[in-house]
C-alpha cells in the first residue's frame, strides 16, 4: 500500500519533470524543475499542492500528481542498480512508454528502448570534474534546447538551469539562481581572459544582481541558453558586428572560477 503524501514528510518525483511553481496554482510561475526519481523535502501542504525544497534548498510549489511518498527505508539507492538517463525512451512492466529527461532516475524494472542511461558508479568516469570535459557537455548536451523560464533540462532550460544541470552531471553542485552561483568560487577575472569552465556573469538589473550566466569555452568563446537567442548558442565574443554580442560585453558583471 502507498503511503500518503503529507508534509513536512519527503517525497519522490514520479513524472518525468515536476514543475516547481511561486505560488500553489498552475497559472503562476514556473520557478524550477525536479526531475524523475529525484527526492524533495514536502515543507507545507495547501489542499493539492506542497511546497518542496530540492537538494539544491531551492523552494517552490509542486501538485500532488507529480509525487509518490518516499517508500519507508528505501534504498533508492543501492548505486549499482540506479541508473541516471542521458535523454532515453523507457518502457515500465505496465507497458507504458516514459520518455525521460537528462538526469532523470529510472526506476529498476524499466527498460531503455532508445536513447541512453547509466549507471550511477558510472557518472564520475563519464562525466569527470574537468574543464574539457565539462565545455565539451555544455556544447553537446544541450545543443538545440530552446529558453524556458525555470527549465532545468534539454527539453527547455534558462540560463541557470543551463549550467547547474551540466555542472550536476559532473559533480560540481552549484545553487540555482544566477545570482546565487556568481557568489561560489574565486574571482575569475577580465572577460577576455576566461579560462574554459569559468562561469561569466552579466545583468540588466538597476541593484546589478547577476541576472544571466554563461560558460566560457576559451579563446573568448562562451555557450549558454539564452532568452535573446531563444534558446541554447555559442558565442563569439571578437564579432564587433553582432549587435546582440555588444550587449552582452556591455552587461558583464563578473566571472568566477569554481574547479
Amino acid at each position: 500500500m502507498t503511503s500518503p503524501l503529507a508534509a513536512p514528510g519527503h517525497a519522490l518525483v514520479r513524472t518525468p519533470i515536476a514543475p516547481m511553481y511561486a505560488e500553489p496554482d498552475v497559472a503562476s510561475a514556473q520557478l524550477s524543475q525536479r526531475v524523475a526519481g529525484h527526492e524533495v523535502e514536502l515543507l507545507e501542504a495547501n489542499d493539492d499542492w506542497f511546497r518542496a525544497r530540492g537538494s539544491d534548498h531551492y523552494e517552490g510549489w509542486i501538485h500532488r500528481g507529480f509525487l509518490v511518498a518516499t517508500p519507508p527505508n528505501t534504498a533508492r539507492g543501492s548505486a549499482h542498480i540506479v541508473r541516471i538517463s542521458l535523454g532515453c525512451v523507457t518502457r515500465t512492466p505496465s507497458g507504458d512508454r516514459r520518455a525521460m529527461p537528462l538526469g532523470a532516475m529510472l526506476s529498476p524494472e524499466e527498460a531503455v528502448k532508445s536513447g541512453e542511461a547509466i549507471k550511477l558508479t558510472d557518472m564520475p568516469d563519464r562525466f569527470p570534474a574537468t574543464a574539457n570535459a565539462i565545455t565539451r557537455s555544455a556544447r553537446e548536451l544541450f545543443e538545440g534546447a530552446p529558453y524556458l523560464w525555470g527549465g532545468i533540462t534539454p527539453w527547455g532550460a534558462d540560463c541557470s538551469g543551463f549550467v547547474q544541470t551540466i555542472y550536476g552531471l559532473h559533480g560540481v553542485h552549484l545553487p540555482r539562481d544566477a545570482w546565487q552561483q556568481s557568489e561560489v568560487g574565486t574571482d575569475a577575472g577580465k572577460l577576455e581572459r576566461l579560462e574554459p569552465a569559468d562561469l561569466a556573469f552579466f545583468t540588466d538589473r538597476v541593484d546589478r544582481r547577476a541576472s544571466h550566466i554563461a560558460i566560457a569555452l576559451g579563446e573568448n568563446r562562451l555557450v549558454h541558453l539564452a532568452l535573446g537567442r531563444g534558446g541554447y548558442a555559442t558565442e563569439n565574443l571578437r564579432n564587433e558586428k553582432d549587435a546582440y554580442v555588444a550587449k552582452l560585453r556591455g552587461r558583464f558583471l563578473c566571472a568566477r572560477r569554481v574547479l
